[in-house]
């Protein structure tokens, strides 16, 4: 069996093991989702009239106006939010000394992080799949072609991919599930602070700098005009630019770490 084969083969493996774990244990599942829907519900609902208002070019604009509007930053939190959940898993496998003896076995080395990845993207894409299912029961529609939905589709599995192997090398580096579990949160509220909520037009100079350059927002901009037919201008190749560039750095420093000596 060739070398690529055989890291084949035992990366399926390991996708296996890491998809009964997220049956076996669903809560992370739910924590995955949770967070976005109660975004969503409180945004729209709560905020929704007074903000839909103050859109641009929506005077007098409803809560349907601004679901439309704060959609696609909820569905990339969602893939923000799925961030805990694989550093909490990477750091599980990593304490409790199940990679140790990994490491003992005929086993390719680059096997257990690529299951971990694989599965969490799953596990994110499936997330992001129900929180957009729920979006669309409130209301939300999109106005382009079912290419322009495979475009936004294709943008949201990049920046997962990305942002999973962030989150894996970030729960390599944590020394305790705990702390784990900490780390991401920072990516989870980029969105907050870039055009998910609200146009950065309206935000204070620098903050609306700093939303301008922050990776979540050419994503969401290129999303919602992928999605809804508002203009992109050159954040697609942003948000691409962003997504290659997280992956490298991410799968890069996750190698680097798995590779060093065992804690």
């Amino acid at each position: 069996m060739s070398t690529l084969a055989h890291t084949a083969h035992d990366s399926a493996t390991m996708l296996r093991r890491n998809l009964q774990h997220m049956l076996r244990y669903p809560t992370l599942t739910l924590m995955i989702i949770g967070m976005p829907i109660v975004f969503l519900l409180l945004f729209v609902y709560v905020f929704g009239g007074t903000l839909g208002a103050g859109l641009p070019g929506h005077s007098g604009g409803s809560r349907t106006d601004y679901l439309t509007y704060i959609a696609p930053g909820i569905i990339l939190m969602t893939v923000a939010s799925a961030t805990t959940a694989t550093a909490v898993s990477v750091a599980t496998d990593m304490t409790e000394g199940i990679v140790a003896r990994f490491r003992t076995m005929a086993i390719s080395r680059a096997s257990v992080p690529i299951g971990h990845v694989v599965g969490s993207m799953i596990q994110a894409l499936l997330g992001t799949a129900v929180v957009t299912g729920i979006a669309v029961l409130l209301g939300f529609r999109a106005t382009t072609s079912p290419l322009h939905w495979l475009g936004a589709a294709g943008i949201v599995v990049l920046f997962t991919l990305g942002l999973t192997w962030l989150s894996a090398a970030l729960g390599l580096i944590a020394p305790s599930v705990e702390i784990a579990s900490n780390i991401p949160m920072p990516l989870m509220l980029l969105p907050l602070f870039g055009s998910g909520f609200v146009p950065t037009d309206s935000m204070p100079t620098a903050l609306r700098w700093f939303a301008e350059y922050q990776p979540f927002t050419p994503m969401i901009e290129t999303v919602r005009g992928l999605l809804t037919g508002t203009p992109i201008g050159n954040n697609g190749i942003m948000a691409i630019a962003w997504s290659l560039s997280i992956t490298l750095v991410g799968a890069l420093w996750a190698r680097k770490l798995y590779n060093r000596d065992p804690r």
